[in-house]
């Protein structure tokens, strides 16, 4: 008896399909594929943490290149006065 087209394609389906190592070499592929990309996403955020920090700490230190300068308090006539008159010459 001759198979004919479409049976031995049937076949050649059936026999893929069978093949246990093909489907569980896709499937460690994805799960490396997946491991890869959950060890690239925990760097990428830490190295975002570190940049955030680094940020934050140039800001309060005074290091983003702005100068501080110190307050100056002008006293009015009166405040003068009466610093003097209570005999606080040296403040």
């Amino acid at each position: 008896m001759m198979k004919t087209n479409e049976e031995e394609t049937k076949e050649e389906q059936k026999a893929d399909t069978k093949d246990p190592e093909a489907t569980v070499s896709i499937v460690d592929e994805a799960r490396a594929i997946r491991d890869e990309i959950k060890k690239e996403k925990e760097s990428l955020k830490a190295e975002n943490d570190r940049k955030q920090n680094l940020q934050a700490e140039e800001l309060l230190s005074s290091s983003a290149g702005r100068r501080v300068e110190p307050e100056v308090k002008e006293e009015t006539n009166q405040e003068y006065a009466k610093r003097i008159l209570a005999g606080k010459f040296d403040e």
